[in-house]
């Protein structure tokens, strides 16, 4: 009986954590590339059950099966689909449509640069040239997102009082002259992505970079691809679930209850 309140305690907590995700979903369902999470879980290992003290069994351990204590919260996993597209015709907004990231050169509050990958083409040129993030960050040419190398050598500059114009393999021209490239990767598994902030991504180690072969879309932005419809289906649906567990504990504490102070003074 008691071993019901752990049962139903586990899956509380397993829908709160479920609930955590959906909530950070809908904050970033307005985020530019920003990709769904979803959560996972998996049942407690099975224990054994004994009954001890037993004369009837010459006072040995009598088996009495297998149980359960309810539910484990497992990993997070994110989903990488493409979000829907979204025109702007900001010459300085680039979509990726298929597989693949921008690289860009990121500095931490400490001064520390890396290279940070995400889906979020909201760039801007600033007065000296370079193309940057809407938060200020450098982009990265080829060169420098394949070597994974923030350094300066990899920003794109271009010329502030001129038009660009970027091409579907992310070639930028001005007055139609090349002048730069926009560096894109991909990986041969997204396993070894870690997120980082709301849409922005760190390589972790056993991470393999690849070339990607996106078509590149200018004056558009690629949209979270968070669908707010269904996500708010699924809050009732944990909201009920976690409801039930919550029914199932008073429950068992009325029945608690009762035998302690009904039943036991009899």
């Amino acid at each position: 009986m008691v071993k019901g309140l752990y049962t139903a305690y586990t899956g509380m907590l397993n829908q709160q954590n479920r609930l955590d995700v959906l909530t950070n979903n809908l904050a970033n369902s307005a985020t530019n590339g920003f990709k769904k999470e979803g959560s996972t879980s998996q049942s407690f290992d099975e224990t054994l059950a004994l009954k001890i003290k037993d004369t009837s069994d010459f006072g040995m351990a009598k088996r009495l099966g297998d149980i359960s204590l309810g539910v484990k919260i497992g990993e997070c996993y994110t989903d990488f689909g493409q979000g829907a597209f979204r025109v702007t015709d900001n010459a300085y907004d680039i979509a990726l449509d298929g597989d693949g990231f921008f690289a860009i050169s990121f500095t931490s509050k400490d001064g520390e640069a890396s290279v940070k990958y995400t889906r979020d083409g909201a760039f801007t040129v600033s007065q000296d040239g370079y193309l940057r993030t809407k938060d200020g960050d450098f982009v990265l040419n080829p060169a420098a997102a394949q070597a994974g190398n923030p350094g300066q050598a990899g920003y794109i500059r271009v010329d502030p009082n001129v038009k660009i114009v970027v091409d579907e393999n992310g070639y930028i021209y001005q007055n139609n002259v090349q002048v730069g490239q926009i560096g894109l990767v991909d990986f041969a598994d997204y396993n070894y992505l870690s997120k980082y902030g709301e849409n922005m991504y760190d390589m972790v180690e056993g991470g393999q970079r690849q070339a990607a072969t996106p078509k590149v879309v200018q004056g558009t932005l690629e949209m979270s691809n968070v669908n707010v419809i269904s996500e708010m289906v699924e809050m009732i649906t944990i909201s009920r679930a976690y409801e039930s567990n919550q029914k199932i504990i008073q429950t068992i504490d009325e029945t608690l209850d009762k035998a302690v102070n009904n039943i036991g003074k009899a």
